[in-house]
């Protein structure tokens, strides 16, 4: 799969929405995320994960060793599965692999890191496979990322959609339309900050230098075969990358996430494009040992 990284990063990924819905909340009918006491709009890892990992599964179409765990309408014992087939044994014989092999768990790990993604960039939980009493755990992934939040308060408008489509046979001659709703935020720029550690991905998973620039590839392009009517106009805008010169890194992450600065430009009231914005990276503030890298 190739070199193991050597190096600790950062980095920041701004994108942003106009008139969609970046991510509802289902315990709100829907509606875009938002933090309830400061009006900022919120979207979770889980959504942007969700994105990395349908942009590989397309790009790669079950290539060796890019397989996707986590996958829609896929049961994870289906992909479980694959273990027994690796280690050439039966189901039914699998309670007693343990006793015969201490080190099985070990192996099933290694195994499903080296042919899931997903699992050797941000870690999986396999311990699903009861029935088998075959598991190995919890593996904790080099990649993670943080909630994204919205560079300024965000304003969710529900607006009122009609349909010329009616439903049923019996409202076929008493109307002639039907009503709906779709919430949307005009505009929002979003922030989400992640970490990439190079001591996890050489002890436990071999997240690899391909499979680092695969991820700033997916990253760049997580919205780009994800339009839908609902979500709008989404883009990703920035990705600033920080590389440490060492495995364990140079400064703490919060010096360098601090060096990066998107502020509204001065004359601008309610913004609605990117370019309302000012990205301006501090780089007095970051040690001359961590390398900027600005993808896009």
């Amino acid at each position: 799969m190739g070199e193991v990284i050597k190096n600790r990063y950062e980095f920041v990924v701004l994108f942003d929405v106009e008139n969609g819905n970046p991510n509802g909340d289902p315990d709100a009918g829907n509606m875009p995320r938002i933090d309830p006491e400061s009006g900022y709009g919120l979207v979770t890892d889980v959504c942007l994960k969700r994105k990395i990992r349908n942009y590989v599964e397309m790009i790669k179409e079950e290539e060796e060793g890019y397989q996707i765990y986590i996958k829609e309408n896929v049961p994870l014992n289906r992909s479980d599965s694959k273990a027994f087939e690796y280690l050439h044994i039966e189901e039914a014989k699998a309670k007693d692999l343990k006793k015969n092999d201490p080190e099985a768990d070990r192996k099933i790990r290694d195994f499903m890191c080296k042919n899931f993604f997903d699992i050797r960039t941000f870690g999986a939980v396999m311990t699903t496979f009861v029935k088998a009493s075959l598991n190995c755990g919890q593996v904790r992934g080099p990649v993670q990322l943080g909630f994204a939040r919205s560079i300024d308060p965000i304003v969710s408008q529900e607006v009122t959609i009609t349909r010329v489509a009616i439903t049923t046979e019996k409202d076929a001659g008493n109307k002639s339309t039907e009503m709906g709703r779709k919430n949307i935020v005009p505009y929002g720029l979003y922030r989400v900050e992640g970490y990439i550690s190079a001591n996890l991905a050489r002890k436990v998973t071999g997240f690899s230098e391909e499979d680092l620039e695969l991820l700033w590839e997916a990253i760049i392009n997580m919205f780009e075969h994800d339009h839908s009517a609902a979500r709008g106009k989404m883009s990703v805008r920035e990705l600033i990358v920080f590389k440490h010169s060492k495995e364990l890194g140079d400064c703490p992450a919060y010096k360098l996430f601090e060096s990066v600065e998107v502020k509204r430009n001065k004359e601008i009231i309610y913004p609605r494009k990117y370019q309302d914005y000012e990205v301006i990276i501090h780089e007095e503030q970051v040690p001359e040992t961590v390398e900027v890298i600005r993808k896009i």
